[in-house]
């Protein structure tokens, strides 16, 4: 085994594990007990079952699933959080369910599933709400394959059926899911587009941050591709992103590496909001990054047909665009055509 238990990070109750060479190929809950020797093999599965275990930010779903030299596997020890979610009557903006699924339009300020400082108020307390029947899926966070930070809105999938979370964290993990976000950024690039290839790791003396400049080791490869989609005579511009992985934070470190930190984000920038949010009514949760998941494409878990689905701005986004950039239609945002396309990885910024 290599020492990776040496490079185990503790944050937030989150046990944080790289993968190495000498790990790669192995089963994800051999992997796990070989470096925390503290936990047992069938304490392992059961946190896999509960969906505490995720591989490049992504919920394993299967105890042998085998791991790769580069990732990063991350166990939440499961009396760091409540045995289990309790539904709630919270409501839902629902852009589409059947008896697999559920596409949800998060709004900003909600928290993804229970965690320490939110046991309730969740998406997924509002999820065994509204589907009771995800609470015979023995998980702390059912249905949760992927997440949202706090402060970003915008489109999120959730598995309802077992079948749906596995082909969905396979997609995920291949990396075949589309994901369109939309930002407002501070300043003006000098590019109209570009790739931000740059690798993402812990920063050096802040570790609630993470960051793409002199990263403590182990760090993830990131690729994120963007293009202007308007300019503004205000130090602000509206940005198309599309991210090729899946890093926490990605986008909001991404763009503080190049000069641009996205609108109202305090953490990767001076959090400073644009007009008219800066002088008029401030966003539905307070301060908040101006970013958006606005298109999200997948594999349907049974039918096999590709899904397309589009979240509109949510109003403190809509209202600000509407007032920097007055000239652009919103309805370009719903288009595969707004967001940069796959190939313009090419080169991209190092």
């Amino acid at each position: 085994m290599s020492d990776a238990l040496h490079q185990a990070e503790e944050l937030e109750g989150e046990i944080a594990l790289p993968v190495d060479a000498a790990d790669s190929g192995l089963r994800l809950d051999r992997f796990l007990t070989g470096h925390l020797p503290l936990f047992t093999r069938s304490q392992v599965q059961r946190a896999i079952r509960l969906d505490l275990v995720t591989v490049d930010g992504v919920v394993a779903c299967k105890t042998g699933l085998a791991v790769r030299a580069g990732q990063e596997v991350v166990l939440v020890p499961p009396p760091a959080l409540p045995s289990r979610a309790t539904p709630q009557d919270i409501p839902l903006d629902v852009l589409f369910e059947d008896d697999e699924i559920a596409v949800i339009h998060k709004p900003a300020g909600m928290v993804v599933h229970p965690a320490a400082g939110h046991p309730d108020g969740t998406l997924v307390n509002a999820l065994l709400g509204r589907y009771p029947e995800m609470q015979r899926l023995d998980s702390l966070r059912p249905g949760v394959v992927h997440r949202l930070d706090r402060g970003t809105s915008g489109a999120l999938v959730v598995a309802r059926t077992s079948r749906a979370r596995e082909s969905l964290s396979d997609q995920f993990l291949a990396r075949s899911v589309f994901k369109g976000y939309v930002a407002v950024v501070a300043g003006a690039p000098r590019e109209d587009s570009g790739c931000i290839d740059r690798p993402i790791g812990r920063h050096r003396s802040d570790r609630k941050r993470f960051t793409a400049v002199d990263p403590l080791p182990p760090v993830r490869p990131s690729v994120t591709l963007w293009n202007v989609a308007a300019r503004s005579a205000a130090p602000f511009s509206l940005v198309a992103i599309r991210i090729l992985t899946g890093r926490t934070h990605q986008i909001r470190v991404h763009l503080s590496s190049i000069g641009h930190p996205v609108a109202g984000d305090a953490l990767y920038g001076n959090g400073r909001l644009p007009p008219p949010l800066a002088t008029g009514a401030e966003p539905p949760t307070g301060l908040r990054p101006l970013l958006h998941a606005a298109l999200l494409s997948f594999v349907h878990p049974t039918s096999g047909k590709r899904l397309f689905f589009h979240a509109p701005l949510p109003g403190d986004l809509r209202s600000c665009i509407a007032h920097l950039f007055p000239e652009f239609a919103p309805d370009r945002i719903a288009g595969m055509d707004f967001f940069p396309a796959a190939g313009d990885a090419a080169g991209g910024t190092r």
